[in-house]
């Protein structure tokens, strides 16, 4: 019984123990706290962010302290919560204010009470966009192509920007807060603007900044160089040289130089400018050059010489022409051109009536000084005479002109019919020859061979003889000559291949010769 009450009394007592421990260390225990508010603000701007402790123990003064993550040595506000209340924090924000925040709570009192740390709570802040400005960073705002143009958006204030850049007006693809042009062209001029935007909720803040205008300029282009001959009278000429650049940024400066002279030189607000040189027909006068400027570098022209040959004759004209269906000439190309003349100047006549640029049935081609070309369709509104005449582009008082042709369809198929004639006549006589030349030369060898032949036999029977002591010379005796004759031409028949033809023929016509009259004697 004694042992019964003591076991229960103390059940009891561990019972107590185990009740009240449990409280006490519930008492000394946070829990953590939850951190909240809204995600997005305006700089300056009041905003109110709250952290509550929805575990916490009893008769305990609870410091709730709200921290920028990563800097506990910057409190951004505090608050002393003694019944569980809901902690706010009121402050103004500033751009440092954005990022990850946090509440830490801890007793305040009490060090026994371990700190929590409340969940990450991100806080954008939004600064509007203020002064937006173009500053050229690359220096000047005048300068030739190919140098470095960058652009830089200025703003006294203003985060989470959006930009956009607008040449002209018209929008450019470039939406950071710079431009960078490494090899500027003259394309690349205007006036430049950003805007620069950002927002907060469903407001949208915008700064436009003030144009600036860019100046690239085009550096000048090689000037081409001409002249035409001016006649002042009848003695005295001048040759007006043109200089012309048809690319560059204006004023241009022209200069005219003969050979390493300056001739003379001009700025002028055009592409082109115009100089005065004397002139002498027919003689050399130096080698001209236009030199052009515009502030970057100079550009030179080719060198042309300065002369000038009047036109002489004769005045030449041929042709070509295109065949249609049945080997007709449907089209015509005449040609004219002059023994000499630099500056010739072409025209030409039907009937003694001048021929214009184009008509219902031909076109003049002018090429000076090369040629001109007459284009002619062949019918009947075409027949006629023509004839070309040359002068002077710079004087016209001498005029050379060429042959006159008259020329209509059926000269022209007839022409044709003549040449074919000629070629085909051409062509029958070389054969004819060619078959001639063959039969003269079958007869001869046949006539040589023949002859040849015989007398060969001849001799070749009696040489056969006498070296097989066949051949009697016993019938020779009475002449002398031809018994020695024989005698000695026997070393020819045995060598003959190692003697020359000629000689071996000449003293085989000498035996027969001999033998002939023998035979007849």
């Amino acid at each position: 019984m004694f042992s019964f009450r003591m076991f229960a009394s103390l059940f009891v007592i561990i019972l107590g123990l185990c009740f009240c421990g449990k409280e006490s260390i519930s008492q000394s225990i946070l829990g953590r706290p939850r951190l909240f508010g809204p995600s997005e603000a305006l700089a300056k701007k009041p905003v109110d962010l709250q952290c509550e402790l929805l575990v916490y123990p009893e008769n305990e003064t609870i410091l709730l302290q709200l921290f920028k993550e990563g800097n506990r040595n910057k409190l951004l506000g505090e608050y002393t919560s003694m019944d569980g209340e809901v902690a706010s924090f009121p402050m103004v924000i500033k751009s440092s204010h954005e990022g990850n925040l946090e509440c830490v709570a801890k007793g305040q009192n009490n060090t026994n009470i371990e700190p929590t740390v409340s969940y990450m709570h991100y806080l954008k802040v939004v600064e509007p966009v203020k002064d937006a400005e173009v500053d050229v960073h690359s220096g000047p705002v005048e300068f030739f192509e190919g140098k470095t143009l960058e652009l830089r958006c200025r703003l006294t204030a203003g985060n989470h920007v959006s930009y956009k850049w607008l040449l002209n007006g018209r929008p450019v693809s470039h939406y950071v807060d710079h431009i960078l042009i490494n090899r500027t062209t003259s394309t690349d001029s205007g006036s430049y603007m950003c805007v620069a935007t950002n927002r907060f909720n469903k407001t949208v803040f915008t700064s436009n900044s003030s144009e600036v205008v860019i100046t690239v300029k085009a550096v000048v282009s090689n000037p081409d160089i001409s002249f035409t001959v001016l006649k002042e009278d009848s003695h005295n000429y001048s040759a007006v040289v043109t200089c012309q650049s048809t690319r560059g940024t204006l004023p241009f400066n022209f200069s005219l130089y003969n050979r390493t002279e300056l001739v003379a030189n001009m700025t002028v607000g055009e592409r082109n400018a115009t100089f005065k040189v004397p002139l002498v027909l027919g003689q050399h006068l130096g080698r001209l050059q236009c030199r052009a400027n515009n502030g970057d570098q100079i550009a030179y022209s080719q060198w042309i010489p300065l002369e000038v040959v009047p036109v002489g004759g004769p005045v030449m004209m041929n042709y070509d022409y295109d065949i249609g269906e049945n080997y007709a000439v449907i089209g015509l190309r005449l040609y004219c051109k002059a023994a000499k003349g630099s500056l010739p100047r072409y025209q030409w006549f039907l009937n003694n009536t001048l021929l214009h640029a184009r008509g219902s049935f031909y076109y003049v081609v002018n090429q000076p000084p090369e040629q001109s070309i007459l284009l002619l369709s062949v019918g009947r509104i075409s027949a006629g005479t023509y004839r070309c005449e040359v002068s002077d582009s710079f004087d016209n008082t001498t005029a050379i002109s060429s042959k006159r042709w008259y020329l209509d369809k059926e000269v022209l198929n007839g022409l044709r019919v003549l040449v074919v004639a000629v070629v085909f006549g051409c062509f029958t006589a070389l054969v004819l020859l060619v078959s001639i030349c063959c039969w003269i030369g079958v007869v001869f060898r046949r006539r040589e061979y023949g002859e040849k032949s015989v007398f060969s036999l001849e001799m070749e029977g009696r040489k056969a003889a006498a070296y097989e002591g066949e051949l009697d010379l016993s019938e020779y005796d009475e002449d002398a000559d031809v018994v020695s004759l024989i005698r000695y031409l026997t070393p020819l028949w045995e060598n003959g291949p190692k003697l020359r033809k000629s000689r071996r023929r000449w003293r085989m016509n000498q035996l027969n010769c001999l033998l002939c009259e023998h035979s007849c004697g």
